[in-house]
């Protein structure tokens, strides 16, 4: 017999629909596995009488006739957004009794179009990350092996759906955060063009970086979120786009033949793993059965996307975390002498490790005699990254390639090299920096069993695109389907 965590969103949708299981009912179901799968890490607060009351509204919208697409399910949210109903502490001790008077508007966007939240999602403090190790509060476990990383910064969210704790998750995508742990845990994953999702209430780590996007089972579940969570919020987003909403799952169906994938010859060097080159392989073969047609691409400045992140991230994050100084709000140290003083303790007992190396960095790259020659020069090369994209795109609708150069790594084998996990992010990193959107989708397994991922890179505001031909992959694929033992 199907249980309700074998449901898809879109599965679980139709059945609340019907009225043969109730929002109530599906919440209390997943919640139950929550609390039974607390060891994995995934789950950083729950508030059960704030999600029935949510399930109850949902239901009564339900009896009263109303049929939204996602009215009733359950979702949760990556702790990077604020909430009113849960702590918002974006993995930080830094924020560790903070509670939001507001909602994000990712947040409140989802709630208006019926989906109940669980909780929020563990997650690299600050969203700073690539394994979800940086999380103040506890390490997440991958579902597939537990003594292998989930990926970050949104492992949380990647873990909870891949274990079936959540049909769905919102996830926030920097340099990569959304496409990698969704392909280290088997799932699919999109971040959308930059500024298509409001940034209001979305913790900042990088403002020119950060994006919000859902993480799911399917692409036809991520159209279903992100055909909610989109839009424009103009008066409280000065980095919105006035582009309307849109119904992502209308395009799903059609064909894919004649679709162009561009491979970048960049993406196949010597330092892609076997066994992650050879499930790639396998998946485009698969696009070419399905009558697409795969043509070679170059984005030449592909290496120098590491350098140019690594500085003008950390620079928007020096300033960005300045307004941690235990002033206004979240924690401040116990004893200090003056407020110089106050500042110096409360930010060394706040901030972890990972996020005083980037606040340092960051301040170091904007300091006078520096800004010219790191800062200046990066986001001149990062013009250059987006301008190679759209050189490629005159000879492909797609780009298709790694996630990351390997499956999963174990758990503490970076610890002691923070530039490895930097090394990891080298193919989400362009897209990234010229604001394109980029998926994952579930494409094979590697070394130990562990999942693999292929990323598409769609241009501007080609989230359609991209779902449809991840979709079209999905009906004739597997992958997606199969789920770690004993989940």
């Amino acid at each position: 017999m199907t249980q309700l965590h074998d449901l898809t969103v879109a599965q679980l949708a139709q059945k609340l629909k019907a009225r043969e299981v109730s929002a109530v009912e599906a919440a209390g179901h997943f919640l139950g596995r929550v609390k039974a799968q607390a060891d994995l890490g995934a789950f950083l607060a729950t508030n059960e009488d704030a999600t029935l009351a949510q399930a109850r509204a949902a239901d009564a919208r339900i009896a009263a006739g109303e049929a939204a697409p996602l009215l009733g399910v359950p979702i949760a949210h990556k702790d990077i957004f604020v909430t009113q109903d849960f702590p918002s502490t974006a993995g930080s001790k830094m924020l560790e009794a903070y509670r939001s008077p507001f909602d994000a508007t990712v947040v409140s966007k989802l709630a208006e179009a019926g989906a109940v939240s669980l909780g929020k999602l563990n997650c690299d403090e600050f969203a700073m990350g690539s394994s979800n190790e940086n999380s103040a509060y506890q390490v997440v476990k991958n579902p597939w092996d537990k003594s292998r990383i989930p990926g970050g910064s949104s492992g949380g969210s990647a873990v909870a759906v891949a274990a079936r704790l959540a049909p769905a998750v919102t996830g926030t995508d920097t340099g990569g955060s959304i496409r990698q742990p969704a392909s280290f845990c088997g799932i699919t994953g999109i971040k959308p063009t930059y500024g298509r999702a409001s940034r209001y209430g979305m913790i900042a780590f990088a403002s020119s970086l950060d994006q919000a996007g859902p993480m799911a089972r399917t692409a036809e579940d991520c159209a279903l979120l992100l055909s909610a969570l989109c839009g424009p919020d103009l008066d409280r987003d000065s980095t919105s786009l006035d582009v309307p909403a849109e119904d992502f799952t209308r395009g799903l169906d059609g064909s894919v033949a004649g679709l162009r994938i561009g491979v970048p010859k960049e993406f196949f060097g010597p330092g892609l793993s076997d066994d992650v080159r050879s499930a790639l392989e396998g998946a485009l073969k698969q696009y070419e059965a399905l009558g697409a047609r795969i043509v070679e691409v170059s984005l030449p400045r592909t290496e120098l996307a590491i350098p140019v992140y690594y500085i003008i991230a950390p620079a928007e994050a020096s300033s960005n975390l300045s307004r941690f100084d235990g002033v206004k709000f979240g924690h401040r140290a116990r004893q200090y002498g003056d407020l110089l003083d106050m500042y110096k303790k409360t930010r060394a007992e706040g901030f972890g490790d990972e996020v005083k190396r980037r606040i340092m960095i960051g301040t170091y790259v904007l300091s006078h005699g520096y800004y010219d020659a790191y800062y200046l020069q990066a986001q001149k090369i990062r013009r250059m990254i987006a301008d190679d994209f759209q050189q490629a795109f005159k000879q492909c609708d797609l780009i298709a390639g790694p996630v990351a150069p390997s499956v999963a790594w174990k758990l503490g084998e970076h610890g002691n090299d923070p530039l490895a996990d930097y090394l990891a992010d080298i193919f989400t990193l362009p897209g990234s920096l010229a604001g394109l959107p980029g998926m994952s989708i579930p494409a094979g397994f590697g070394v130990g069993g562990m999942p693999v991922g292929l990323q598409l890179i769609g241009n501007y505001l080609q989230e359609g695109r991209l779902l449809n031909a991840a979709h079209k992959f999905q009906q004739a694929t597997d992958h997606h389907l199969r789920q770690p033992e004993g989940f």
